[in-house]
């Protein structure tokens, strides 16, 4: 049976989630983004010996316990889109003191793929932005591009509203109706309900 645990993080309430597809496989931690703490004490109750760290974007907010949790759970793999690797490192991006120096962040990758999981790419709210569909549990983690009822903002360095928009549309929205939706900040909501309520559409 697989397992998603939701850890709501930091000032901004930002959701990090576990995600456990097979009992005893792969623990996919996603959008650590404060308090490594808590996210620790979470993922201590998971029988996982493979644990991966993968981001949604690259805002301060889905990765300042990111470089913790590395070092305390000796993760190997960090995956973040490319294009969102100098948003990632810039000590522009930053909340002091609720993350750490850029320098004592995880050194990430741009390629990593798993079974498990269908990386989308969904830019707009950042120019690397991607979104996670896990089809076999269902589950979409859409970060910062899809909330319920709403959307990502873009008025942030490298946002485009049609980019965004256009994600959405054609990246997402084609998703089964009942796929459940967890976004980065707020409750989880589904593909068929945002097509009825989301006045973005």
């Amino acid at each position: 049976m697989s397992i998603i645990k939701t850890v709501t993080v930091g000032e901004l309430e930002e959701n990090c989630y576990l995600v456990q597809v097979n009992p005893g496989g792969r623990l996919f931690i996603i959008d650590p983004g404060a308090e490594p703490e808590r996210i620790l004490s979470a993922v201590n109750v998971f029988d996982a010996p493979e644990k991966v760290i993968l981001f949604t974007h690259g805002h301060f907010d889905h990765i300042g316990a990111a470089g913790e949790l590395v070092r305390k759970l000796g993760i190997k793999d960090c995956y973040l889109n490319s294009r969102d690797r100098e948003l990632f490192y810039s000590r522009d991006n930053a909340w002091p003191p609720y993350i750490p120096p850029a320098e004592n962040l995880p050194e990430v990758n741009g390629t990593i793929r798993y079974p498990e999981f269908e990386t989308i790419f969904t830019p707009g709210h950042t120019p690397g932005g991607v979104s996670f569909y896990f089809k076999q549990i269902p589950a979409l983690f859409s970060g910062d591009t899809l909330f319920a009822g709403s959307v990502g903002r873009t008025d942030f360095p490298g946002g485009n509203t049609g980019d965004l928009l256009k994600s959405i549309q054609e990246k997402l929205m084609i998703l089964p109706d009942d796929t459940p939706v967890y976004p980065g900040h707020g409750p989880a909501t589904s593909i068929g309900r945002e097509k009825e309520v989301n006045p973005y559409f």
